[in-house]
């Protein structure tokens, strides 16, 4: 196998003029989809290990979360009809004579990853659960079987990674995450969980477009509605000043009207009507980037064993970040993998490395880049491991 290693040619966001990011925060619809798929793989995972000694044939990757209707009001409000989480895909159903309790194993994981992330929603009268899982097609199920040793790459696909983050890209996974924490929902607990970040930067311009869902059970009014967001603003504004000198304008709920504004009763706009779909969201870095390398492969489901779709672009970020933060040289990295059904993980058909260097020649730094390549790529089998004890991002 081939590690290449060239220079980056290509434009570098911090220096354009204009860069657009996106982060969909853990309330979306399309992150809780991400989340509950995620959940069952690693639960299934988990229960394969703990019962067969190995991971078993899995790809439960392909969900639709259909909103729900509901009339949020001051102070409450309902849910009418509920959402409906159809999950779709391929599973190991049985060993011999013993099967696998698929069902259980998904009502329980999804449901409590909901209740680990909407703190509003009643996961036994908010939302119902549809399981659609088969057994996989005999060539796949063989070749995930095939080997001991390495595991076969289950695709044809590829993975994409970078680092560092720009300025933008930091700010809005950060501003998402801050107000999803702990302490901002003890501060202000009419926040929801399903906040959509938007930043447009023109030169050193940055205008951010907050989509915040405000739980109705906490806001009394109209009047106290608007007062409560002119708080949020604030402390948006606060945080941000502190981490940036960039000229920033922020907005939040731009569609509010005198008499109508964003109130939900669980914190998601999944409860009424607003869908989600796994794979239309965050990348495995957390954030949506139309101006740098990307793929359009959901990670979350995948299997943690031999599916590139998610091993790929887990390791390619590893390796980008890896690559900037052993080597003071390396500015920033861009990592392509690109896979071969059938052939070991560890042996990617091309594995291209760019990144843009100071104070060295490339040709000088290249043996270290290939060997920290080559270190990632040969630890593939064991990346399960982290993946299911929640140390490595996925969406």
């Amino acid at each position: 196998m081939e590690i290449r290693v060239a220079p980056w040619s290509g434009y570098r966001v911090r220096d354009m003029d204009v860069e657009v990011v996106e982060r969909k925060g853990i309330g979306h619809p399309d992150s809780l989809t991400d989340g509950m798929v995620e959940a069952f793989s690693r639960a299934l995972s988990r229960y394969y290990l703990e019962t067969y000694g190995r991971v078993l044939h899995h790809n439960v990757d392909k969900a639709l979360l259909v909103g729900g209707h509901a009339t949020p009001r001051f102070g409450g409000g309902d849910v009418e009809i509920p959402m409906r989480f159809y999950l779709v895909g391929r599973a190991t159903d049985r060993v011999d004579d013993h099967v696998v309790p698929l069902e259980d194993l998904y009502q329980e994981s999804v449901k409590t990853y909901l209740k680990q992330t909407l703190r509003h929603l009643d996961v036994e009268h908010h939302i119902e659960f549809s399981l659609w899982v088969r057994p996989g097609s005999p060539d796949l199920v063989d070749l995930f079987l095939r080997s001991d040793a390495v595991p076969l790459s289950n695709d044809t696909s590829y993975g994409v990674g970078f680092y560092p983050l720009s300025e933008t890209e930091r700010l809005v996974l950060s501003i998402e995450q801050d107000l999803n924490s702990p302490t901002l929902k003890e501060q202000f607990p009419w926040v929801g969980e399903d906040i959509k970040v938007m930043a447009i930067r023109r030169g050193r311009n940055l205008d951010l477009t907050l989509a915040v869902a405000f739980v109705s059970a906490h806001v009394q009014s109209f009047q106290d509605y608007f007062e409560k967001k002119h708080q949020l603003l604030d402390h948006v504004r606060t945080f941000l000043s502190d981490q940036t000198d960039l000229e920033i304008s922020v907005a939040i709920n731009t569609a509010d009207a005198e008499d109508s504004v964003y109130l939900t009763v669980t914190g998601t706009s999944a409860e009424g009507g607003d869908d989600g779909q796994v794979g239309r969201g965050n990348r495995v870095n957390g954030l949506i980037t139309p101006l740098r390398p990307m793929t359009l492969e959901a990670a979350a489901g995948k299997n943690p064993i031999s599916h590139v779709g998610k091993l790929y672009n887990v390791v390619a970020q590893q390796i980008a970040e890896d690559l900037v933060h052993s080597l003071p040289e390396v500015e920033e990295a861009h990592v392509l993998l690109v896979s071969e059904i059938g052939k070991p993980i560890t042996e990617p058909q091309l594995c291209q490395t760019w990144v843009s260097v100071s104070q060295v020649s490339l040709r000088v730094l290249s043996p270290e880049i290939q060997r920290i390549v080559a270190r990632h790529l040969e630890a593939l089998p064991q990346l399960y491991r982290l993946i299911l004890e929640d140390q490595v991002r996925v969406f």
